[in-house]
């Protein structure tokens, strides 16, 4: 008797992708070459690179908010166009309703569906009670009444974070969502992210140019280059699935951390850029 095994479509497939602007002056290296990744039901991958590599770029055609020249992009095996309800986006700024409380905010994707379809009260306390679930696993519970100006920035960003998963996203999206955090906060929020990954079991993308931080938060550290954009490396992270921050100090970690680096010097030119640096600071010592 012969068995086959089956094997998993995965989450997210994005296939010889390519991303040309329209208007730039002739000669402008792609925005996107050749993209190709695979990402798992539950995954954690991090993007990051230099300036110009492409990262958010390609983070937004994933949302269905940018269109790719070449190329596809597969959610569920799925053709991704246009924004939908099985990926959420989170950006750097908040982009919080003032006018409406935390539970409110949170909310506010149900509330549309409730004006628009003919939804049983069963259906709302549903959406209710996924709403005070995400409340507390952010740990906002006592704010639930208050408004986006009466929080802090970590705060705010829970709330979008929330506000994200209340309809239960398949894929989140995350684009530099803790750029402009504080580097205590910035922490808390990193073990906050991994706690809402293990209870949600969401596939998460997150785009950084933070190398600590993609390396503490992701399973896989997808390395980008610019000019064009491509990815350079794909590299496993050597740490186990519960994180604590005294690991960024370990061997591991910080080979790791000085790998990417080194590469991310080398792809963007700073590398040269550091070593004629260097032949003019020996110039002008020798006069």
């Amino acid at each position: 008797m012969t068995t086959t095994t089956s094997v998993a479509t995965p989450k997210v497939q994005i296939r010889h992708v390519g991303k040309v602007f329209s208007g730039v002056p002739a000669g402008t290296p792609a925005a996107l070459q050749d993209i190709n990744l695979s990402i798992k039901d539950n995954e954690f991958v991090t993007l990051v690179g230099a300036s110009g590599c492409g990262k958010s770029t390609l983070l937004r055609i994933l949302a269905g908010l940018e269109h790719h020249s070449s190329g596809e992009v597969l959610c569920s095996g799925r053709a991704i166009t246009a924004p939908g309800a099985d990926r959420a986006m989170v950006f750097q700024h908040y982009s919080l309703y003032p006018w409406l409380t935390v539970m409110e905010n949170i909310k506010f994707s149900r509330l549309l569906k409730v004006g628009r379809e003919n939804l049983s009260s069963s259906d709302v306390e549903a959406a209710s009670g996924r709403a005070d679930a995400l409340l507390n696993l952010i740990g906002l519970a006592k704010v639930a009444n208050a408004y986006p100006n009466q929080l802090s920035g970590g705060m705010q960003q829970r709330v979008a974070i929330a506000r994200a998963l209340m309809g239960r996203p398949q894929v989140l999206l995350m684009d530099e969502p803790f750029g402009a955090l504080d580097a205590q906060t910035r922490e808390v929020m990193h073990d906050l992210i991994l706690h809402i990954h293990r209870i949600e079991k969401t596939t998460i993308v997150f785009v950084t140019h933070d190398v600590d931080e993609a390396i503490y938060l992701g399973q896989r550290v997808v390395l980008m280059a610019p000019r064009p954009g491509r990815v350079e490396r794909i590299l496993d992270v050597p740490l186990p699935a519960r994180r604590s921050q005294d690991m960024k100090v370990g061997v591991p970690f910080r080979e790791l951390r000085a790998e990417i680096l080194a590469s991310i010097r080398e792809s963007s030119g700073m590398a040269t850029d550091f070593d004629l640096l260097e032949k003019l600071s020996q110039q002008s010592e020798a006069f």
